[in-house]
């Protein structure tokens, strides 16, 4: 490319304003001298800095790896701006069927401008090597090497502009129609783009993005580029933005809102899913009716076929198909199989298709044997497998039984157009590959080859080996789920190391492997010595696959390579110098063992792609099996019912932990559990080591760091937690600098796993942990403030009114990404609270500020504002971050709890083990609270005996006070049976629950019902609703009616009252009941419980159940309590004494005040 450029007259612009490499100098001054209005106030004259060439290194132009349409001619040519500047410049110039495109090099994959050939209405000649292509409302002039160059370039392009007139309108979503505006794109409007100062107007139509500088040249049809998207994959990275990866390039685009962000990511993920498949074949087959509905279950659209049954199916029931084996039905799909679908099985499809098949197999379904598009995976495979396995329905051929006889018919069937007859035929037992008696033409292919029966032969050939159906005596044995066989056919060399029963544990160099031609065909991946052996050296079925792995470039000797699990426990090494190719390989080989129910993890550029079981809903004993993709830090999951699922966001995990002898991986993610079961050895441990590096920090930005619920990095929570904890008093802290080597250690270890990490006071000093915060804040890449917004910040200190000061931070504060905000709000948040304490620890608003404006802006001290910037943050902290008084007060209370603790802890009252803790009485509010110091032998009777004689509240007879414990976010509460050590209590509440004493209503009326009732068990209808888990199981659409039994033992669970076998049942002693369901769930009745259910190995679960009445609701809720408690509801005994010493302490009171 330097030699083209310094081949340009020198009055070209100077290279020192080279700006970005999507556009070239000459489109700035194409603008400079005509710039449209551009709607948005899009303008390309911005001076914005070179975000660097696109394609990468050694890579080759886009015409070998971009599915374009095929290049008609391309070439150099001079180009210059249309208003007639004698400025230009090279460019490569290419003309296909749809575009005239130019480029700064051959070997740039993404174009500087592209011209729609249907918008271009005359080229012509304009002398000098020069011509001149006009378009309806702009003209290009550009120069050819000489006048021969320049005609061909003339004719070439009149040639195609007139074909394109002649021909139907353009294929292209976005190009001019008649009447000038564009044709309406799925998805259109102005974005962000990372290097650009101004808006690019994007629009997403079909399979492909295109870039135009503005909503004009949208209009007009003339853009900046397109991006074909069967080669991108699109990512969420914060708030508001999102990266389009390409082999070629990243484009880093950001929206106005975060509704936005989701429309734009989902148009995009659309338009991958199209351009991975081929509708084109669908909407044929769809042409005839019977088509556009599932053959077996109904359903409308079906995107799966059979393609030897010449039946179109739905993805549930193709997932089924599989099951049968390929013997049976091979299953293609109309939208990704794309080699498949020749024109002769499309004109098959359209002749037999589901109406002719279904008269023949579907012929004798009873109605209640037939299956509809809700029924279940186990009742579609007992329709199917009766159906097309056994030919149970089918129409019996009046052959049927004499082999000669079907067999002469097959050979005459072939040569005419019936091709119902001929499958009629096939499938009652004629033979496919039966002798004709004529030489020349031996089998029944032969002589439909002869006849000219192109529809006779596809149909034959896709039947060779399929099996006749045959009814097995004594009913059919359904056989286990099993993986769907593949449909793709694929084929080249391959590098390939001995297959492996442990870990690659080392380097593999370029010598271990051996090239080896490979095939992917009819779900089996062979590989042999050579193209030229018949016989392979080795295979590995589809079914066997388990895991697949695509490793980073150079992993190996090999630069791109790939690991394939088996069940057995082996691993299979392969790779290729090309990494597209390595990719093509990688796809085909998912697409051929992933389930049709998990094909949406196909479009994702998965690092790692495989089947694992798991545990989760109301079974926790019994693992089910899922599909599960690891791209980047996000854990993709598909269950058993083909249910879209939210991603698991890895470096979110509040828990990342390895059960029994390295068989079970908990995850846990805000409060919901996902296990996954190592079933097998090999591919689990890959998967955990996988896992877990996912879910730690991957580098220097805020963004890559373990992050908090709340988006904050766990470092910094983890480190302004202790301080918080255990320095707010302590003198000096922040200025006074720890020990370097414990910092350094320290901030490393948080770096690699802060997840893990617990710092506790004696273990860790005060100093050494506020060091360790400011070193990461100083070391951090692109800073808190970023590069891009940090300069605004500091001229933002001029600002003399001080409320339009306070405006222009809040301004920038909303232009930070989700983190970096997030972030800057907790650490100001902590800073506020430090200066709170600044008579103990000599840290006001202004020494803060000294110390961390240098660190959060990384300068080196001289620049006064970068403190002032922080010392307008912590004064005006409430206004900037939009703090109400509710929330401060509750930060205050929590400190000022710390600090009685600490007082107490210092001043020795404090006995080991004993904490202080704010109880309230009767309701949670201030003048309600005591702080009260918890022994680790007190009882909830002792602490609410303790509650009432501070307030001198007198207990009469019938007084049921009680210590609750009350969740807020679950809206619920528990009281505490008398018993209950309070402690251990204490340790387990989170944040959003709390300890109140008062009195318990229903008391007396539970008594009452448990004295006069007959037996220990309950039983009866409830509405029952599971918590939607992490993997959004169980009955999360809402309440279902359900039969419960209770007894001294267990809970168990019916689906009916006639049901005589459990769904489930849990052991009482492992259930804790709160009263109460939060409103969000609309529970249908308000009188509620909310359950949790914890097993002896920590699993986790949680559920809703509704009573009727408030009756029920006390009957249900006394049961739970007798069972649990033994019986003990309420000590009486201790009751009568408590109730006696309050009133003796009463009647001490009257006396004592009737003496004075």
């Amino acid at each position: 490319m330097a030699n083209k450029e310094d081949a340009e007259p020198a009055t070209r612009r100077p290279r020192s304003v080279r700006v970005n490499s999507l556009f070239s100098e000459d489109e700035l001054i194409e603008d400079y001298y005509d710039a449209p209005p551009a709607i948005g106030g899009s303008s390309w004259s911005d001076d914005v800095p070179c975000s660097g060439s696109i394609p990468g290194d050694g890579m080759e132009g886009p015409s070998a790896d971009l599915p374009l349409s095929p290049t008609i001619k391309a070439g150099w040519l001079d180009k210059n701006p249309p208003q007639g500047s004698y400025i230009y410049q090279k460019r490569w110039v290419k003309l296909d069927a749809d575009y005239l495109r130019y480029f700064d090099s051959e070997k740039d994959a993404y174009s500087k401008r592209f011209i729609p050939v249907s918008s271009i209405s005359r080229i012509a000649s304009v002398g000098d090597q020069k011509f001149e292509v006009v378009t309806n409302n702009r003209n290009f002039v550009f120069r050819a090497e000489s006048d021969a160059d320049r005609n061909e370039w003339i004719r070439t392009l009149q040639q195609i502009v007139e074909e394109r007139k002649s021909k139907a309108p353009d294929r292209t979503s976005v190009s001019l129609s008649t009447n000038g505006a564009a044709d309406p794109a799925d998805k259109s409007g102005f974005l962000e783009l990372r290097g650009f100062k101004h808006k690019l107007f994007v629009a997403v139509a079909g399979d492909k993005v295109f870039l135009y500088k503005n909503a004009e040249d949208y209009r007009l049809g003339i853009g900046i580029t397109y991006i074909e998207m069967n080669v991108g994959n699109v990512k969420e990275v914060d708030r508001r933005g999102f990266d389009l990866t390409t082999p070629y390039r990243i484009f880093s685009f950001s929206a106005d809102s975060d509704q936005e962000k989701e429309e734009w990511v989902e148009a995009m993920q659309q338009s991958i899913a199209e351009a991975l498949s081929n509708s084109e074949v669908a909407e044929r087959i769809w042409a005839v009716e019977s088509n556009r509905f599932c053959a077996d279950c109904g359903s409308p659209k079906p995107d799966w076929a059979s393609i030897n049954l010449c039946v179109v199916i739905c993805k549930r029931c193709a997932g089924e198909h599989r099951g049968l084996g390929p013997g049976i039905t091979k299953v293609r799909s109309l939208k990704m199989d794309r080699k498949v679908w020749t024109e002769e099985l499309i004109e098959l499809f359209q002749h037999l298709g589901n109406a002719v098949a279904n008269q023949f197999w579907a012929a004798n379904v009873p109605p209640s044997e037939a299956i509809a598009p809700t029924s279940s995976s186990c009742e579609r495979r007992r329709f199917l497998i009766a159906k097309y396995r056994e030919g149970k329905y089918r129409r019996y051929h009046p052959l049927f039984g004499n082999q000669q006889e079907l067999d002469r018919a097959l050979c005459a069937a072939v040569t005419t157009s019936d091709l119902a007859e001929t499958q009629a035929l096939l499938f009652c037992g004629a033979a496919v590959t039966c002798s004709t008696g004529d030489p020349q033409c031996p089998t029944p292919l032969a002589l439909a080859e002869k006849s000219g029966q192109r529809l006779q032969m596809e149909f034959l050939l896709h039947n060779k080996t399929s099996e006749m159906p045959r009814l097995e005596l004594g009913g059919s044995e359904e056989k286990p789920y099993s993986v769907p066989l593949p449909s793709v056919t694929h084929h080249g060399f391959l590098y390939k190391t001995p297959s492996m029963a442990k870990p690659v544990g080392e380097r593999k160099g370029q010598e271990e492997f051996s090239r080896r031609w490979c095939t992917l065909q009819d779900g089996v991946l062979s590989y042999y010595e050579s193209d030229r052996n018949a016989v392979p050296n080795g295979e590995v079925r589809a079914e066997e696959i388990v895991c697949l792995v695509s490793h980073p470039p150079h992993a190996h000797g090999i630069e791109s390579t790939f690991e394939v699990y088996i069940e057995s426990e082996r691993l299979y090494l392969f790779g290729l110098e090309s990494p597209d190719a390595a990719r093509e390989w990688l796809k085909s080989i998912a697409k051929s063992f992933v389930h049709p129910r998990a094909e949406e993890l196909l479009a994702l550029d998965f690092e790692r792609i495989g089947r694992l079981h798991y545990k989760g809903g109301l079974n926790l004993e019994r693992a089910k099996e899922g599909w599960f993709a690891l791209a980047g830090s996000s854990l993709h999951v598909c269950l058993e019912d083909g249910e879209r699922q939210e991603p698991l966001q890895l470096r979110k995990l509040q828990e990342l932990s390895i059960q029994g002898d390295n068989e079970v991986l908990v995850l846990v993610e805000r409060r919901r559990t996902l296990y996954i079961q190592g079933e097998r050895k090999l591919d689990f441990l890959g998967w955990v080591q996988a896992i877990q590096k996912a879910a730690g920090s991957s580098g220097d930005t805020l963004s890559e760091q373990q992050l908090t619920e709340s988006d904050v990095p766990l470092l910094v929570d983890r480190c302004i937690g202790y301080i918080t904890q255990c320095g707010l008093t302590s003198e000096g802290i922040y200025r006074k600098s720890g020990q370097n080597s414990k910092t350094t250690n320290l901030l490393e270890i948080l770096r690699r796993d802060a997840r893990s990490v617990r710092l506790k006071e004696g273990e860790h000093q005060v100093d050494d942990v506020a060091n360790t915060l400011k070193r990461f804040f100083r070391d951090l890449g692109d800073g808190l403030f970023t590069g891009r917004w940090g300069k605004d910040w500091l001229r933002a200190t001029a600002l003399e009114d001080e409320e339009a000061k306070i405006g222009e931070y809040r301004r920038l504060l909303s232009t930070l990404p989700t983190v970096n905000r997030a972030t800057l709000k907790a650490l100001i948040n902590h800073l506020f609270r430090v200066q709170l304490f600044s008579s103990e620890n000599q840290m006001n608003t202004h020494n803060l500020a000294i110390v961390f404006g240098p660190t959060l802006f990384q300068t080196d001290g001289k620049d006064y504002k970068a403190g002032r910037v922080v010392e307008d943050l912590i004064n005006h902290y409430m206004k900037i971050f939009d703090v109400n008084d509710q929330e401060m007060k509750k930060q205050q209370d929590e400190i000022m709890a710390i600090m009685k603790m600490r007082e107490a802890a210092s001043s020795g009252t404090q006995q080991a083990g004993d904490f202080i803790c704010t109880v309230y009485l009767e309701e949670k509010k201030t003048e309600a609270e005591q702080h009260v110091k918890i022994p680790a032998t007190m009882t909830a009777e002792e602490l609410t005996f303790e509650i009432l004689d501070r307030r001198k509240i007198v207990m009469k007879e019938k007084d049921y006070w009680s210590c609750f414990e009350v969740n807020e976010r679950e809206e619920a509460e528990r009281p505490l049976h008398y018993s209950e050590k309070v402690l251990p209590i204490l340790h387990c509440l989170g944040t959003e629950s709390y300890l109140v004493v008062k009195k318990q209503l229903s008391m007396e009326n539970m008594l009452i019902y448990l004295a006069s009732r007959v037996g220990d068990c309950k039983h009866g209808m409830m509405k029952f609703r599971e918590e939607r888990n992490l993997l959004g199981l169980g009955l999360s659409t809402g309440f279902h009616d359900r039969y419960f039994i209770l007894n001294h033992t267990c809970l168990r669970l019916y689906k009916e009252v006639r049901s005589h076998k459990p769904e489930k049942e849990w052991p009482v002693r492992n259930l804790k009941v709160y009263l109460g369901i939060k409103k969000k769930l609309r529970p249908p009745t308000c009188w509620g419980f909310t359950v949790f259910y914890e097993n002896e190995k920590h699993e986790k679960q949680q559920w809703y159940l509704c009573c009727d009445t408030q009756a029920d609701l006390r009957e249900w809720f006394a049961t739970f309590l007798h069972v649990q408690n033994g019986g003990a509801l309420w000590p009486s005994e201790t009751s009568k004494v408590r109730t006696s010493r309050s009133q003796q302490d009463s009647s001490s009171c009257e006396m004592s005040e009737l003496e004075a």
